[in-house]
């Protein structure tokens, strides 16, 4: 009997030994599962260049930029060549009076005549509004810009929060994953000791119930995790490989 209890407590050591080299293999196959982001800045280039909104925005600055150019040369509107031809029958009626008595002569040709001439106009409305046309369409054209900017530091401040979001739900999915091992472990021992009779029934519960607890704590922290790195994914256009 005195044999058998340094016996039992050696195979309790070597038990014990072979859970943690589990427990540890299972955290360095979790680290190797880290995946490696890209850099901050590589992501936020990535989403400018495909927001839609953003491409709408600096579209509506190429609209104003062209409207602004026509608000500058509307003045040409009113400068121009007029030109007119006209190709017909020309009658000519003629009378001549002398001492004799009165000559009448009718004559019909066909002729090709033509006419070119430049104008200027010179509207009043035009001419006091133009400055107020032209100092509108820059302020448009400006307001544009300043959106497309506001829009630009937007999505730049979303991504940094997501980007920062995504690292810290890493860390806790480690973190999660390390307790998660270390309490099957424990439930390991705890269930050999509960077949020897060890461990009473209402222990063995208690443990039970707290390990199914640590295993719905990974199961969520892995899924927010999966649902972070999906959007940033998503927004950037390509995927973060382990």
């Amino acid at each position: 009997m005195k044999q058998l209890v340094p016996l039992l407590f050696i195979l309790t050591l070597s038990v014990f030994s072979i859970n943690v080299t589990t427990a540890q293999s299972t955290d360095i196959d979790n680290n190797r599962e880290e995946i490696q982001l890209p850099s901050l800045q590589v992501i936020i280039d990535s989403v400018l260049s495909r927001n839609s909104m953003l491409k709408f925005r600096n579209q509506h600055i190429g609209v104003k930029e062209s409207t602004l150019a026509s608000e500058r040369i509307y003045w040409t509107r009113n400068f121009g060549v007029q030109a007119d031809t006209k190709y017909g029958n020309l009658n000519n009626f003629s009378t001549n009076a002398d001492a004799q008595g009165n000559t009448s002569v009718l004559t019909t040709s066909s002729q090709f005549n033509y006419s070119v001439g430049v104008y200027l106009k010179i509207p009043v409305f035009d001419f006091i509004n133009r400055k107020h046309q032209v100092g509108l369409a820059k302020l448009e054209l400006d307001e544009a810009k300043s959106m497309a900017k506001f829009q630009e530091d937007e999505i730049r401040q979303t991504v940094i929060k997501m980007y920062q979001d995504l690292i810290l739900k890493q860390r806790v999915l480690k973190i999660k994953s390390k307790v998660l091992s270390d309490g099957k472990v424990n439930m390991q021992m705890v269930e050999k000791e509960f077949r020897n009779g060890v461990v009473p029934v209402a222990e063995y519960v208690r443990i039970t119930s707290i390990t199914s607890n640590v295993e719905v704590d990974y199961e969520f922290a892995k899924s927010e995790f999966i649902t972070a790195k999906k959007l940033l994914e998503d927004m950037a256009g390509f995927t973060f490989y382990q």
